[in-house]
């Protein structure tokens, strides 16, 4: 994923990497040092390089979700595709006839290494036991000698060999699949209404022209003797569709780079014909790109909360190293180490942290890469209505794994020389006497003037943003410049009372900022979503750790008891208490993984928690969609309604359309459906929106079906993947062309429908085409011929269940091609797979936790390291093992429970207020119920690991020996 990071990072990577590999080789004195300090605290640099391996992997994880998903698109390519590039569908044999003679002279273009003439309608079969059926069945009549040398240039065209002769059939393997057949068996074809019986003469794989179809993602082709097809059409006094599928020279997705100039000679050629000219390959390679990018950028949006705790575990350790050997340090410069020496050593200790995370880093993202896309694969397959859905195929590139592992490097290397920078500038004297660290009367008026300049800058570049609405901005800015503000309002009030203010001005504007300006989550992406996060997580952090006093107060009888565990409670508080930095960079990393677990866990809850509103806006009254063949559809669905247990039907008229993006974020024509519906009998469906003026449902429905330029659409028309946002709204136009004439009309929305899925076709590609919806007139206006009936909606009697009526009908309409599809069982379906979805992402959003877990464990380590003299003393004095083992215990638990509440409770209230505002959440808006015991059993878990992480730390603690410890300090 991302090629085009790919030099930038590596850039980056070779300006750090060759700055520290110079220190490392010039400057033997620092290498010595960092060299001694990681053989000196081996335990220590494991817990460290766990938690960079965590952060390495979590980012090689998303990439190569990314790469798992495009790939996975991509097969359809090689699939369904293979050599074919460009393909024209004409509505008959003879129009076919007519498109082929002006093609003519593609056959000896330069760029076409193939064109190839099939004819093709759609049938059903059945296999010679009556157990076995499939109403969706492509019957093709191809020249299987042509067929072979189709594309050849750029590979098998996936059909060859001898044609079926008379009384026999090729298929592939889908319909075999779905039929349970095989070579020698026999099997039915159920063509224009009458039966034929055919032996299968062998099966083929469904590869290029053998998976071929009309735009579906899965096709169950059947392949006829040559003519059988056209007599059959005769018989019936019809003609079979024609389709010209042309391969351009190269391979599977090198032709695809040559599919815009010979689409547009094939246009030239094809003037006043009436002809469908499509590019399916240049599509399918479209949407792979768009839809791994799109998931993979969101499972790095989920994973970079878990980065930044990585970030956050290196900054921790550090500071710590820094306290722990400040008298060392101190002493160093007092003998001439330049700061440079000093910054150099911390920053190749680092730097070894995250060179020894990256191998099994990679490791163990390319496993959790793995784990998602099987996972990945059980959930697509709930997302279409015949439940094949996406099939997943593990992928990953090397330009993943290199960017994974630059990034990670560049993020560990830069923390680790911005800290170590940091961390050098002390006071010699106070060092060498271990007091606390002040700066310099220069170093303030310098931060001073430097910080209210920048504070200034940044309040002024807010003012514009906010007006725009600009979501990132809007939030980032205002914080900055409060942030900014601190060195100059600390002049004029105490410390802990600035840092309070700006926390709570910086949370109060993040949580709001979507009330201010309630239009900045319309175009979303997921940069916002991880600064919203990141803003709430620290200002809520920094708030409580200011005020830790105020926290502590109702527990405040028990840390005063005269007991034994009030000892230990007032030993555990103390040290959060006075270290509040590394204490806030601990809970930043438990309260910033809580918070985002938490979201999840409510996005879940108002997902399943809208279901029933769903299913209702989804049925309108009816319980099935039926899709049938358009050939003597009026005569089947007429013949339906007379079936025991229906009691109404309301027919569809369709035709395939393109349309301009009406949220303009793209200039490319996006395939659609056009839906011509009845002025009644869908009255009931509900609109989330409306055209301004028309206050009920019934109204849109009454001005669509008087007005022939108005249309009404769902939340997802063009949507490509990421977050929803609010792109267009009622009374936006766009452009509807009719893909066989090049006719075109301008829509105006109506309105927005509140759940569509009755207007997606039955096919396993409808997650690619989105359904506009108009009156009958207006479809057949621009359509003609292309508008056909082609699918219904049926309402059943009271009592009758529709699952079980949907196969009776497919039984019993099988030579129709009739598909029933239960209304209310497919957007189950569909929510199902959402929820496991997100359910997928909380498990690799839990990966940080553990980072956040091993952040705890380094501390308390470090803690007994540091505090070693204070043990001794306290144990010299008479305090028991258990006790100092109980503080430590509980100090633990105390920085978790509160990292854990807080970000609960910030993860709420935040999720709340994107509820309200945010148009991620618009179709789901169905009350806010609070998951509260599952909260609880992650706060439970949470806590019980991280007690856990510190039991070692803790019974160390207990066995310091009063006498070694004050007199050793290691």
């Amino acid at each position: 994923m991302y090629p085009n990071l790919l030099a930038p990072l590596l850039l980056t990577l070779a300006v750090l990497a060759g700055g520290l590999g110079y220190a490392a080789l010039r400057h033997p004195v620092s290498r010595r040092l960092a060299a001694r300090q990681l053989a000196r605290h081996r335990g220590e640099a494991l817990l460290a390089i766990t938690g960079a391996t965590l952060g390495t992997a979590i980012i090689v994880g998303a990439l190569v979700v990314g790469d798992t998903l495009n790939f996975s698109v991509r097969q359809a390519a090689y699939r369904t595709l293979g050599p074919i590039d460009e393909r024209v569908v004409s509505t008959s044999a003879s129009a076919g006839d007519e498109v082929s003679a002006k093609l003519s002279g593609l056959r000896s273009d330069a760029r076409v290494d193939g064109v190839l003439d099939a004819h093709v309608d759609q049938a059903a079969a059945l296999d010679r036991s009556g157990r076995y059926a499939e109403p969706r069945v492509l019957a093709w009549d191809v020249d299987f000698a042509r067929a072979a040398t189709f594309g050849r240039a750029g590979g098998p065209s996936g059909l060859s060999g001898a044609g079926p002769s008379a009384g026999q059939v090729v298929i592939n393997q889908p319909l075999a699949r779905s039929l349970n057949a095989h070579a020698g068996q026999a099997i039915a074809l159920y063509l224009y209404g009458r039966t034929y019986q055919f032996r299968v003469a062998r099966v083929v794989a469904e590869r290029g022209l053998a998976g071929a179809g009309l735009g579906a993602t899965i096709n169950r082709n059947a392949f006829l003797p040559a003519g059988v097809l056209d007599s059959a059409a005769a018989a019936a006094g019809t003609q079979p569709r024609a389709v010209t599928f042309v391969s351009n020279r190269g391979g599977v997705e090198r032709g695809a780079a040559l599919t815009s100039p010979v689409a547009a000679t094939i246009r030239h050629d094809l003037l006043g014909l009436t002809a469908q000219v499509d590019s399916p390959k240049q599509d399918v390679l479209t949407s792979a790109r768009k839809t791994g990018d799109a998931l993979g950028a969101l499972f790095l949006m989920i994973g970079s909360f878990s980065v930044i705790a990585g970030a956050l575990l290196l900054v921790n350790i550090f500071v710590m190293l820094a306290e722990e050997r400040k008298s060392q340090l101190g002493m160093l410069r007092a003998i001439g180490m330049k700061r440079s020496r000093l910054v150099e050593s911390f920053s190749l200790e680092g730097s070894a942290y995250a060179l020894a995370a990256t191998v099994p880093g990679v490791l163990l993202g390319l496993g959790v890469g793995w784990a998602v896309a099987i996972l990945s694969a059980q959930i697509f397959r709930g997302w279409s209505a015949d439940g094949s859905g996406l099939a997943i195929t593990f992928a990953v590139t090397p330009t993943s794994v290199v960017n994974a592992v630059a990034l990670g490097l560049v993020i560990s290397f830069a923390t680790v020389v911005a800290t170590s920078v940091r961390i050098s500038r002390f006071n010699i004297i106070a060092a060498i006497r271990d007091l606390p660290r002040s700066a310099t009367a220069r170093t303030r008026r310098l931060t001073l003037v430097t910080s209210t300049a920048l504070a200034l800058v940044a309040t002024a570049a807010a003012v514009p943003a906010i007006a725009a609405s600009q979501a990132e901005s809007t939030l980032l800015l205002p914080a900055l410049a409060a942030v900014l503000a601190v060195p100059a309002l600390r002049r004029v009030a105490p410390a802990r009372s600035v840092l309070s203010a700006v926390a709570v001005a910086v949370l109060v504007w993040t949580m709001t900022a979507s009330v201010v300006r309630p239009h900045m989550f319309d175009n979303p992406s997921m940069a916002v979503y991880v600064i919203q996060g990141t803003l709430v997580a620290f200002s809520g952090v920094i708030l409580v750790s200011q005020n830790q006093h105020a926290v502590l107060r109702p527990v405040r009888r028990l840390i005063q008891r005269p007991t034994e565990t009030g000892l230990a409670t007032r030993l555990a508080v103390a040290y959060p208490l006075t270290k509040r930095f590394r204490t806030g960079a601990t809970l930043i990393m438990y309260t910033l993984i809580s918070l985002v677990l938490v979201l999840l866990v409510q996005i879940t809850g108002v997902i399943n928690n809208s279901v029933n509103a769903n299913v209702a806006d989804a049925t309108a009254g009816y319980s099935l969609r039926v899709d049938v063949n358009p050939l003597g559809a009026t005569r089947t669905l007429t013949d339906v309604t007379r079936t025991p247990g229906v009691a109404g039907i309301t027919s569809l008229v369709s035709a395939p359309a393109f349309a301009t993006d009406p949220g303009r974020r793209t200039t490319a024509p996006l395939p659609a459906v056009a839906v011509g519906v009845p002025a009644t009998g869908l009255t009931s469906m509900r609109f989330s929106s409306r055209l301004h003026g028309l206050n009920t449902d019934r109204a849109v429905w009454a001005l669509v079906a008087a007005d022939t330029s108005y249309v009404v659409v769902d939340q997802f028309f063009g949507a490509t993947g990421g977050p929803n946002g609010r792109y267009y709204r009622p009374g936006d136009t766009f452009t509807v062309t009719n893909p066989r004439t090049g006719a075109t009309r301008q829509k105006i929305i109506a309105g927005i429908l509140a759940n569509a899925t009755v207007f997606y076709p039955a096919s396993s590609s409808s997650g690619a085409v989105y359904p506009l919806v108009a009156n009958v007139q207006a479809v057949r206006q621009l359509f003609g011929p292309a508008a056909q009936v082609s699918a219904a909606l049926v309402r059943t009697r009271h009592g009758v269940d529709p699952q079980r009526l949907a196969p009776t009908l497919q039984a019993r309409y099988l030579s129709a091609s009739l598909v029933a599809t239960p209304i209310a069982v497919n957007v189950r379906r569909s929510f199902g797979s959402s929820t496991a979805f997100f359910r997928l992402m909380q498990g690799f959003l839990a990966l940080g936790l553990l980072v956040g877990i091993t952040g705890l464990g380094v501390v308390m380590v470090r803690a007994v390291r540091e505090r070693r003299r204070t043990i001794g003393v306290l144990r010299a004095l008479g305090f028991q093992s258990r006790s100092i083992e109980r503080s430590f215990l509980i100090e633990s638990a105390f920085i978790a429970a509160e990292g854990v509440l807080l970000g609960s409770l910030l993860g709420v209230l935040t999720t709340w207020l994107m509820y309200q505002k945010s148009a991620a959440f618009d179709g789901v808006r169905n009350g806010y119920p609070i998951q509260w015991p599952t909260i609880a059993m992650l706060a439970a878990a949470t806590l019980a690991a991280s007690v856990l992480a510190t039991t070692a730390p803790a019974k160390r603690a207990a066995k310091v020996t009063p006498a070694l410890a004050v007199r050793v300090a290691d």
